[in-house]
């Protein structure tokens, strides 16, 4: 399976609308798009890893969600709640966006028209900066502990650490 992720920015002003073009390029060009925000996404190894686990999960049939997209977003989230994994999505206004678009064939086209939705294309969106910090320690429940053991420059592995134990989890 080829995976792509970019990022950008774009102003939603209609979140159904703007989930629908998505939606029907994924359908369009058969590939998985999602859309996440990219102020909690601690870096593009981040989303690699949850993409890769979530098509595993699918190769398994161990999979949660019956959409690989909501699957991506449940491993991202750290967290087998849907409503809580939703958390990482986009919303109505300025969004900082990470885009997942991951299919056999047709992930290049889609791509294309992904960059015509954004109002920018942007890939430093999606990697870790302090700026990030306070977002991914609250959404992430990362715990004042936990930095006094390893360090606050070992934010992003903690991430990923909870991406991880998704698995242990299910």
């Amino acid at each position: 399976m080829i995976i792509q992720i970019m990022g950008g920015s774009v102003n939603i002003t209609d979140l159904d609308r703007f989930l629908k073009q998505l939606s029907d390029i994924g359908s369009t060009h058969n590939v998985t798009v999602q859309a996440l925000n990219a102020e909690l996404v601690s870096g593009s190894r981040h989303l690699m890893f949850a993409v890769g686990k979530a098509i595993r999960s699918f190769g398994s049939g161990r999979n949660t969600a019956n959409k690989l997209g909501m699957e991506i977003m449940l491993y991202a989230s750290g967290n087998l709640q849907i409503g809580r994994a939703l958390g990482m999505g986009v919303k109505t206004g300025d969004n900082r966006v990470a885009v997942v678009v991951a299919g056999n064939n047709g992930v290049d086209s889609a791509i294309s028209e992904v960059n015509e939705v954004l109002d920018t294309v942007d890939h430093a969106v999606l990697e870790y900066s302090k700026a990030k910090q306070d977002s991914l320690l609250e959404f992430f429940n990362i715990t004042r502990d936990e930095l006094d053991a390893v360090g606050e420059g070992k934010i992003p592995e903690l991430v990923l650490e909870r991406v991880a134990l998704v698995d242990v989890i299910k």
